[in-house]
């Protein structure tokens, strides 16, 4: 056999699945697409999580696109995380142009238009479904770790929950762990000490600045009620089709430490609701996480441990996490190494920190026989990737280079009238519209520092007034300050010395 027939060969067996599969595009030999080697990914295999990498205008987010296209096509829910608002198009039908028939047929996959079922999330104020969690939902330790507290401080954060569970006081949103922090520090602080211990003020300072940093970041706008249940991520329309939820983060991209904080939150939330899956034949659902760069370059130490422990577990769930970024040093090893997809878009080397960041990325993939893989990384074309997955048996596929098929739904952002039309038609806006405040710690602890103050008010008014007693004259004080020294153990040595002596004599 030939090179293209030894090619076409290994291709196919390495992306065979006997199981349901998506289709990303045809691969790619020596510059050209070969129409018989069709780039497949198994369902199945769609927990294992993976990674988007390349260039601005590369081709990232139309992959995405095809991606969620096909996940929603066969049934799966997607959630998409879109840091620069240009994702909303997939819920409207694409057009058939001229480049796109002819890329198709080049590849021999067919086309057709199609639009997706959609909703519109968001963290802040914008129109769609807000989503929001209240302090208690994320407990003591997820919420120390996310002000990126100490032990010694985490440890108070836990007595605060604590304190707050055996008085029946909810946590619900900033305000109330404020105002808990303050009892704890002034009014509180006798009744702190005697049921849990001293806890320092210098302490409970700094975690409250902790929290008036997220607070600025718009923390205020995500902790709160309604409470966003999981189980409306998982949806299905009438038609079969899985729902692809965007959120919509443009107005967030400057507060990273609020898109870090919804995303953990998420992710904890989702694996602790979710029962074990095990080896499905298909994800429960795909979280597609734009830029995620915001997420690790802002992150702790401790924060970053806990987000590759919750990708390590959450697999098991049915749930695949998919980090796209434009270079994939942006993404820890840790978190790196539990990627099972990847699909690389071209990188650009500019200088020489890019020709070695290149180096690296090429590091990263299976050896090819038909490519130079840091060669290849820079010729790429738009919407060409290089691709590598695990099969059905959770063996590495071979390298190969894809030209990517087209969307099907429109390539570009819904307008504001057709967000209106999609929001309107929406039953997750109206359930999560209103924003609830219901009594928490904030407003049972300023009842009781008021009902304190008065029982102390009506006490000193109870309370019977002092005799007056007379000035003490002169006289009176000069007598008592002599009877002070007289008596005093210092004279009265003194004057014992004076007797010794003289009878001595």
């Amino acid at each position: 056999m030939n090179k293209k027939d030894n090619f076409v060969q290994d291709i196919n067996n390495g992306y065979q699945s006997k199981g349901d599969a998506i289709i990303l595009g045809g691969a790619i030999l020596d510059g050209e697409p070969i129409a018989e080697a069709h780039v497949k990914i198994p369902l199945k295999t769609l927990n294992r999580h993976g990674l988007i990498a390349g260039a601005t205008g590369t081709g990232k987010t139309k992959t995405i696109q095809v991606f969620s296209e096909q996940l929603s096509n066969a049934g799966i829910p997607v959630l998409m995380m879109d840091i620069k608002g240009d994702f909303s198009g997939i819920a409207k039908e694409g057009n058939e142009e001229g480049f796109i028939t002819e890329r198709h047929a080049k590849i021999n996959i067919p086309y057709n238009t199609m639009a997706f079922p959609v909703e519109l999330m968001s963290l802040s104020k914008q129109n769609g479904v807000r989503l929001r969690a209240t302090v208690s939902e994320f407990g003591p330790v997820l919420f120390s770790r996310i002000l990126d507290l100490n032990d010694t401080q985490a440890g108070v954060v836990a007595v605060i929950f604590k304190y707050c569970d055996d008085n029946q006081m909810p946590l619900l949103d900033l305000k109330d762990i404020k105002k808990v922090i303050n009892y704890i520090t002034e009014e509180g602080k006798q009744e702190i000490t005697a049921n849990y211990g001293k806890i320092s003020t210098a302490t409970t300072g700094t975690i409250l600045r902790k929290i008036i940093e997220l607070e600025q970041q718009g923390g205020d706008l995500f902790f709160g009620e309604t409470s966003f249940e999981i189980d409306d991520l998982m949806r299905i329309d009438e038609n079969g089709k899985g729902y692809v939820n965007i959120i919509r983060l443009t107005d967030i991209q400057d507060k990273p430490k609020l898109f870090s904080t919804f995303m953990l939150s998420l992710l904890a939330e989702i694996y602790q609701q979710m029962p074990e899956k095990g080896d499905a034949d298909q994800p429960e659902l795909v979280i597609f996480i734009d830029e995620a760069h915001l997420i690790f370059s802002e992150a702790s130490k401790v924060l970053l441990e806990q987000i590759e422990t919750i990708v390590k577990l959450i697999r098991s769930k049915g749930i695949g996490v998919y980090f796209v970024t434009q270079n994939p040093m942006d993404v820890p090893s840790g978190v790196l190494a539990q990627l099972g997809l990847k699909i690389q878009h071209a990188l650009r080397a500019f200088t020489a920190n890019d020709r070695q960041a290149i180096k690296k990325t090429a590091d990263n993939y299976p050896t090819s026989a038909y490519y130079k893989t840091d060669e290849l990384l820079t010729n790429l074309g738009i919407g060409e990737a290089l691709v590598t997955a695990l099969n059905e048996k959770g063996i590495p596929t071979p390298l190969v280079a894809t030209m990517m098929r087209a969307p099907m739904s429109r390539m570009d952002v819904l307008t504001s009238e057709e967000i209106e039309e999609i929001n309107g038609k929406s039953k997750l806006v109206k359930k999560y519209a209103e924003e609830i405040d219901r009594e928490s710690a904030y407003e049972i602890l300023n009842k009781k520092i008021e009902s304190a103050n008065q029982a102390a008010a009506e006490q000193e008014e109870q309370a019977p007034s002092k005799s007056s007693k007379s000035e003490p004259s002169t006289t009176e004080v000069v007598t008592k300050s002599v009877l002070k020294v007289v008596t005093s153990a210092t004279f009265i040595r003194g004057v014992f010395g004076v007797l010794t002596k003289i009878f001595k004599k």
